[in-house]
């Protein structure tokens, strides 16, 4: 909770509630919770650590950057990485677009919400750049590990250096703060070596 800030505290709530939702639930930190919700959580989180003082925009657009993502599933689109790509970037034009509605019912104004919105969709704007190393480092704590059964080794480090490759040096600088098992941390090693 951001102290007095009622407009904060409600959008964190609405959130938080559409993520809580997500009939996917996954284990973090010991405990099971839904996975849009804890991906929120955990971004914001980030966001906090890699930003002194972040302000209303950046941290929600860390919390809603996943937004009801279950309700769009990945295999709704065709297989292959053109397709991968696509859906990836029609979420984060929903998300974007239904966080406004959220946004708006707690109190904010349009300027805030259309900065939420780029931020969201990752546009040039200062603080996009915090919002993808945040949803990275989400990734590789509550993904990675769940990766490597499925995946050899080559793939692997390909998907590690790929998300690597879009963070910035502060976000790779806070790659030692995520929380994984040690053949996660030994591959990440690896990877990034």
């Amino acid at each position: 909770m951001r102290g007095l800030n009622r407009s904060y505290d409600a959008a964190v709530a609405a959130i938080d509630s559409a993520n809580a939702d997500d009939p996917t639930a996954i284990t973090v930190r010991g405990v099971p919770q839904p996975l849009a919700y804890v991906h929120g959580v955990l971004a914001a989180g980030w966001v906090q650590r890699l930003v002194a003082e972040p302000d209303d925009a950046l941290l929600l657009a860390a919390r809603a950057h996943h937004l009801r993502r279950w309700e769009v599933p990945r295999s709704t689109y065709p297989e292959g990485r053109a397709a991968y790509l696509r859906w990836r970037r029609d979420q984060k034009a929903r998300h974007a677009s239904d966080v406004a509605a959220l946004l708006y019912v707690a109190g904010y104004d349009a300027t805030t919400i259309e900065r939420v919105q780029a931020l969201i969709r990752r546009e040039q704007v200062d603080g996009a750049q915090v919002v993808e190393d945040a949803a990275c480092l989400v990734f590789l704590e509550t993904q990675l590990g769940d990766m490597v059964p499925r995946f050899d080794r080559g793939r692997l480090l390909e998907v590690i250096r790929k998300t690597a490759g879009k963070m910035s040096p502060a976000g790779l600088a806070a790659v030692v703060d995520v929380p994984l098992a040690d053949a996660e941390r030994a591959l990440l090693a690896d990877a990034l070596a």
